[in-house]
C-alpha cells in the first residue's frame, strides 16, 4: 500500500487498541501473565504488547509494520483490520523489549583517553551503557556526552551533578573514573507517547574527548531530520558490546513501543526499528549509541533498547529514537569534530 495509506491505517488501528473505545479491546492489568511467560509490570499504563509502524516492501510501497509481544497479541491485532489490509501487514513475534544496558568486557570496556564514541559508560548506579557521542549547548563551549536517560540518569533516579564514570561500574568504573556530571535529561514519563530516552553529562575540566573517533572517522555535521529517515537504509553504530555493527532500517514511524524498565513499562512513539544485516545489531550495553547512515555517515538515530527475537535474521530488533528529536529535546546541538 502507499505510505499515506498505511499512516491511516496505522491511525485507526491504534486508536482501537489504545482507546479501547468500543470496548473489545481490554488494556492489560499489572500482574496479568503474558504468553511468553511474564507479567505486566507497573508503570504501564496502557496496554503495550503492540507496536506499528511502517516498512517498505518496494518502491513507494510499504507494509504495516506490526510488532507484538505475543501471539496472543497478534490475534488481537488482525482481528481489528479490515479483510482486505491483511495481505499488507508484516506481524512479527519480538518478545518483551528491553533497555540495552549491562556486561561483558572487551576492548571498548576499558577506561580510555581522550574519551570516542562507543565506549563504557554509567552513573554510578547503572551496570554500562554507551557513550554515544558528544553535544554542545547552544552559547557554550563546553563538550557534552551524550548517552541514554537510563544510562547516565538512572532511569529519572538521578539528580543534575552526579557523576558520570568511564568505564560503566559492571567495567570496573568507580569515582576515580569521573569524566563529568549529569547536566540533563528527558523523563521517563509514565503516560504514553515518550519520544526519547536521553541525557547528558558535562565533561569535566581536563578531560580530552575525540568526537571524530567512531570507525572510518568522523560523522558528518548535519543530522537526519526525522522525516528524512529511510525505510530500508544500511546503517551502522559502535557500542560498548556488540563494538562496529552494520544493520538496515526496517520500520519508521513506529508507535507504542512498550520498554520494560525497573520501574515498569514505559511506551515510546515515533521511533525506528533496525536488524542487523547477519545476526544481532545490538545487545545489551550498547544503549546509548549513535547510528549514522552507511550511504554518506549522516547521524540519525539515539540507540536505547531492542528484543532478543522477532529479528529477520535473527538476533532480534533494535529500536532507537531519531536523533534530531532528541537533540532538540536536550536543547543542544551536534559536534562532529573537536
Amino acid at each position: 500500500m502507499l505510505p499515506d495509506s498505511a499512516r491511516e491505517l496505522k491511525a485507526r488501528l491504534s486508536r482501537r487498541l489504545w482507546q479501547a473505545s468500543d470496548g473489545s479491546v481490554e488494556p492489560r492489568k499489572v500482574g496479568e501473565k503474558t504468553d511468553s511467560g511474564g507479567t505486566v509490570a507497573s508503570g504501564s499504563s496502557r496496554w503495550s504488547g503492540v507496536a506499528l509502524g511502517l516498512r517498505p516492501v518496494g518502491a513507494g510501497q510499504v507494509h504495516l509494520a506490526i510488532r507484538v509481544i505475543d501471539q496472543a497479541d497478534a490475534d488481537v491485532v488482525l482481528a481489528g483490520l479490515p479483510d482486505g489490509a491483511r495481505e499488507e501487514v508484516d506481524v512479527r513475534v519480538i518478545g518483551q523489549v528491553h533497555p540495552l544496558g549491562s556486561p561483558a568486557p572487551g576492548e571498548l570496556q576499558r577506561r580510555m583517553r581522550p574519551l570516542r564514541p562507543g565506549l563504557s559508560l554509567s552513573h554510578p548506579g547503572v551496570s554500562a551503557g554507551t557513550l554515544g557521542g558528544f553535544v554542545r549547548r547552544p552559547g557554550h563551549d563546553g563538550l557534552l556526552v551524550l548517552s541514554n536517560n537510563h544510562v547516565l540518569a538512572d532511569g529519572n533516579a538521578a539528580a543534575e551533578g552526579d557523576p558520570a564514570l568511564q568505564p560503566g561500574t559492571a567495567d570496573g568504573g568507580t569515582a576515580a573514573d569521573r569524566i563529568g556530571t549529569l547536566s540533563g535529561f528527558v523523563r521517563l514519563a509514565p503516560e504514553p507517547g515518550n519520544l526519547v530516552d536521553a541525557a547528558v553529562a558535562a565533561l569535566d575540566e581536563r578531560v580530552d574527548a575525540d568526537p571524530a573517533g567512531y570507525p572510518g572517522g568522523a560523522l558528518l555535521a548535519t543530522v537526519v531530520s526525522p522525516d528524512e529517515l529511510d525505510p530500508d537504509e544500511l546503517v551502522e553504530k559502535v557500542g560498548r558490546t556488540t563494538g562496529h555493527t552494520r544493520g538496515r532500517i526496517t520500520a519508521v514511524e513506529v508507535d507504542g513501543v512498550g520498554v520494560r524498565y525497573d520501574d515498569g513499562v514505559h511506551t515510546f512513539d515515533d521511533q525506528v526499528e533496525i536488524e542487523g544485516l547477519a545476526g544481532a545489531f545490538s545487545a545489551g550495553g550498547d544503549s546509548g549509541s549513535v547510528i549514522w547512515r552507511s550511504a554518506d555517515r549522516a547521524p540519525l538515530g539515539l540507540l536505547f533498547a531492542g528484543s532478543a527475537t522477532g529479528g529477520s535474521a535473527g538476533g532480534g530488533v533494535t529500536f532507537a529514537n531519531p536523533l534530531a528529536t532528541v537533540l532538540s529535546s536536550l536543547g543542544v546541538e551536534w559536534v562532529a569534530h573537536s
